[in-house]
């Protein structure tokens, strides 16, 4: 069951500290279902679709995913997830950067480790159609379900495998320090904005106390909110709320009239319209699922 009111800096524990990468298997049996609620953290993470079809959000940028498809998110990278279809099943791949760590300061670390341990060189987020990706990552996946005698350098050696794939054959943006610098203020700027939002989307929220509470102006904040979203306040704020409704309309046995209330929607008219624009389906429906 998803947990609305967690930080949107995700905590991520590792089972062993001493090996720091793991594996989740993640299955939705319902299109429109939130898979993962807006957050960040600075672990490297690689979706793999095994099959069924998603909407991943990365940034500002959403991708329609299917079957055999990778996304990389980036450490520090704003990412989001929901179901397309009634048989999704990915695997999350959720690596430390230390794991990559070379004591030696050879031309590798130098010039590919550091920068990804610095979160200077981000990776393209969506590839398709690349059968070489997709057996890597199956095998860091199996290597870690299985945990046979050397997993341990087998994974690793699949891990540089895979950064060394996404690097030749789909291109990586490499940041200056100044840019790293700014894209990291502004995540931080903004995390009691989007937590705000996350926590309190059942009341009014205007744009004037969410830019006091990121000390800007309101046109500013307009801006930099857009440039790390992809949204308007309002639509942000929008979706938050009818995914907090969709949720409830699946997990609870309050009336539509009940649930749009108890989202922030005083309109029940409003919501229904709202509600069936986003998710292609009237809220009923999602009731009576």
């Amino acid at each position: 069951m998803l947990n609305y009111d967690k930080h949107l800096r995700e905590p991520m524990d590792m089972p062993d500290p001493g090996f720091p990468i793991k594996v989740h298997t993640q299955r939705f049996d319902r299109a429109g279902v939130v898979t993962f609620p807006h957050h960040w953290h600075e672990h490297l993470e690689f979706l793999f679709i095994e099959s069924g079809e998603a909407v991943f959000e990365c940034g500002r940028t959403p991708f329609q995913v299917r079957a055999g498809d990778l996304i990389a998110v980036n450490s520090n990278e704003l990412h989001y997830g929901i179901s397309a279809s009634n048989d999704l099943l990915y695997y999350a791949i959720i690596a430390d950067t230390s794991l990559l760590h070379s004591a030696a300061s050879d031309s590798a670390e130098t010039k590919f480790i550091a920068p990804i341990q610095q979160n200077r060189l981000l990776f393209s987020n969506h590839v398709s159609g690349d059968q070489h990706i997709s057996d890597c990552a199956l095998t860091i996946i199996r290597e870690l379900e299985r945990r046979e005698l050397g997993y341990e350098l087998a994974v690793k050696a699949e891990l540089y495998r895979l950064l060394a794939l996404l690097l030749r054959r789909h291109g990586v943006t490499e940041l200056s320090q100044a840019e790293q610098t700014r894209r990291i203020q502004t995540i931080e700027r903004f995390a009691p904005v989007l937590l705000h939002i996350d926590t309190h989307y059942q009341e009014p929220i205007f744009v004037e106390g969410l830019a006091a509470l990121a000390g800007l102006s309101r046109f500013h904040f307009s801006r930099l909110f857009k440039e790390l979203t992809g949204h308007t306040v309002s639509e942000y704020v929008n979706a938050v709320r009818l995914d907090r409704a969709d949720y409830m309309l699946r997990h609870t046995q309050l009336t539509v009239s009940e649930i749009a209330a108890a989202t922030g929607f005083n309109d029940i008219y409003y919501f229904s319209r709202t509600f069936k624009k986003h998710k292609q389906r009237t809220p009923s429906s999602v009731r009576g699922f």
